[in-house]
């Protein structure tokens, strides 16, 4: 697996080259190049590598940011209500 591989379309790439881009712009063009990963790519597999290729040599860009949170697992999903989360209103 390369980063030619897991970022086909250059997506990931062309972020880091654009100046001035920012957080929101890059959480984008994360979310348009993850809809695009083959299943059959481990998405950590590919970001741990993204960050390898890209991130090394710029650790304060927005990418790079983004691509770290990508790396964090995801929330941990809390039971909302009690009781009265439990009832049935009808």
């Amino acid at each position: 697996m390369t980063p030619d591989n897991v970022d086909k379309t250059g997506l990931i790439r062309e972020a880091y080259r654009i100046q001035g881009i920012s957080a929101g712009q890059c959480r984008s063009v994360f979310l348009d190049w993850a809809l695009k990963l083959p299943d059959t790519i481990a998405p950590r597999d590919a970001i741990s590598m993204l960050l390898a290729e890209y991130g090394a040599g710029q650790p304060d860009h927005p990418m790079s940011a983004v691509l770290r949170a990508g790396m964090e697992p995801p929330p941990k999903r809390r039971r909302r209500g009690g009781q009265r989360g439990r009832s049935q209103n009808t």
